[in-house]
């Protein structure tokens, strides 16, 4: 599958590197958030890596939730684990939890529907800044911290009609924004189509920390610089593809 190149396997245990977890963000989310940096202070491994991990390991089932507990850091060994039938667990040898799923319903393990799937899953991450956030911050008169703009994921939840489709796409259907002092609740719903049609919901929780009052000018360089580093991330691939 074509997660290989952003994850390692070894004893039974999965491991990211910073430059793994970057490259995955950049190149498949489209996500050029400064936490997924390798050299970032507060790096931490993209929730949605963790989110595709757990697809191509155990199945794409009609109903599931993501609970993301502790960030992953670089090269942390990781332990995905079922426990029992309607819980998958990712944690390490100390028993830290990360990542809480559950599940139910039809499941499928058809890889070409998982990767369609989860790619335009995460792609719809591309997308959160500065396309959503920036006008949905700038209607509630608030914005992060500029100087360390923090967008991480409290949970994802998806819930399909079926899980027999082709050609998956999401739809953004809604958008807002709860502030609560310094913190920020976004919550994202999307509406799943296949070939066109409605078959399913899809909702993204998201945390903003560092909340003050919205400021045009400093919006406006944030904005600036997160299209710098997309192009600098575009470069960086076309050197990676004629290699």
């Amino acid at each position: 599958m074509f997660l290989k190149r952003f994850h390692s396997v070894q004893d039974g245990r999965v491991t990211i590197s910073a430059l793994q977890a970057s490259q995955f963000a950049k190149e498949v989310a489209g996500d050029f958030n400064p936490i997924h940096d390798p050299d970032a202070r507060r790096f931490c491994v993209p929730g949605d890596l963790l989110f595709a991990v757990v697809l191509s390991r155990f199945g794409l089932s009609q109903n599931m939730t993501f609970r993301f507990r502790s960030l992953v850091g670089d090269g942390v060994e990781l332990l995905f684990r079922e426990n029992g039938d309607d819980s998958i667990e990712v944690c390490d040898d100390n028993g830290k939890v990360y990542l809480e799923v559950t599940r139910s319903g039809e499941l499928t393990r058809d890889e070409q529907f998982i990767e369609d799937f989860t790619r335009c899953y995460v792609a719809a991450s591309g997308k959160n800044f500065p396309h959503t956030l920036k006008p949905l911050m700038e209607s509630n008169g608030v914005m992060f911290n500029p100087d360390r703009p923090m967008v991480m994921y409290e949970s994802m939840s998806l819930s399909l009609d079926t899980v027999d489709a082709s050609s998956p796409e999401l739809e953004l259907s809604n958008a807002d924004l709860e502030a609560a002092g310094k913190r920020g609740n976004v919550t994202l719903e999307y509406l799943l189509k296949a070939d066109g049609k409605p078959v399913g919901d899809v909702t993204k929780r998201l945390v903003l920390s560092g909340l003050r009052p919205y400021c045009p000018e400093a919006m406006a360089e944030v904005i600036e610089e997160f299209y710098r580093l997309k192009a600098r991330g575009a470069d960086y691939g076309s050197e990676i593809a004629s290699s």
